[in-house]
């Protein structure tokens, strides 16, 4: 299905028929990316009494309980209520359905390496997506006037799918960076970490609160806070998938919850 579409005065041309998935699959028998060493997502069949969900144990049908937490066993899309007393749903959050996007390969930086800075004290290993490197991949993509930013670190390979996220510090933003990400007005970004901020921090989540516009330490929406933006977390792009302008369409459950699962789905723009 070719579709022609318009936005900001620029016309734009995909095909809704050449889907690019950037979510991990969630296997529940196999190989799973995991955030803080949480239990596993996990599928079992539905049995009480004569009800045997699973066709293999005699069950007419197949029909399944799953466990999981949303924030740590693969690609989920995030609300403002993850931060909030309040309980705000990322399904009331979430309205674009279909997204302009850029896609840009980042190298993360050491901390040791760069002026830019953080809310607790860094490691000097602690590695930092930073404004730098953001604004020199903003320099590759002409147009840059996008609701969506995608974020694929450096090096890229497919143990994304499957890394446990715990005693080795992956990379995060400097909160330069994400000041220069509100500067973009970017409404959803989607990164392959299992979180924007260090994912040990104190406790201070400061870029989350900042991208939302929430101050720091509070648990408080106010009139300026950017209730309608979402963080998806735990992608994967693969390396066919080239950097550069997308239309994504965003894909999560309905859930009435502060997170999601989600199936970020991109298509490729041509004249």
């Amino acid at each position: 299905m070719l579709i022609t579409f318009e936005t900001d005065s620029k016309t734009f041309k995909s095909d809704l028929s050449k889907p690019l998935n950037i979510a991990i699959p969630l296997q529940f028998d196999g190989a799973q990316p995991n955030a803080y060493d949480v239990q596993r997502a996990i599928s079992t069949p539905y049995k009480a009494g004569d009800i045997i969900g699973d066709t293999r144990q005699g069950g007419s049908v197949n029909f399944e309980q799953i466990t999981f937490i949303p924030h740590c066993n693969g690609t989920h899309t995030e609300c403002v209520g993850h931060i909030t007393n309040e309980r705000i749903s990322v399904n009331d959050c979430l309205q674009d359905s279909f997204i302009l996007a850029d896609l840009v390969s980042v190298l993360p930086e050491k901390a040791s390496e760069t002026n830019e800075t953080y809310s607790v004290e860094l490691n000097n290993d602690d590695l930092l997506i930073t404004r730098k490197g953001l604004e020199i991949c903003r320099l590759q993509i002409k147009d840059y006037k996008s609701e969506g930013l995608i974020i694929r670190t450096l090096p890229n390979d497919e143990g994304k799918l499957s890394k446990t996220y715990l005693n080795d510090i992956p990379p995060f933003f400097s909160n330069e960076a994400i000041n220069f990400i509100n500067e973009l007005n970017i409404s959803h970004l989607l990164v392959d970490m299992p979180s924007i901020d260090r994912i040990f921090d104190e406790g201070n989540l400061t870029n989350h609160r900042t991208f939302w516009n929430i101050k720091r330490g509070s648990f408080e929406i106010s009139a300026e806070t950017f209730v309608n933006r979402t963080i998806t977390e735990l992608i994967y792009v693969p390396n066919e998938i080239k950097d550069g302008k997308y239309l994504l369409n965003l894909q999560i459950t309905p859930f009435q919850a502060d997170a999601s699962p989600s199936r970020p789905i991109l298509f490729e723009l041509f004249d």
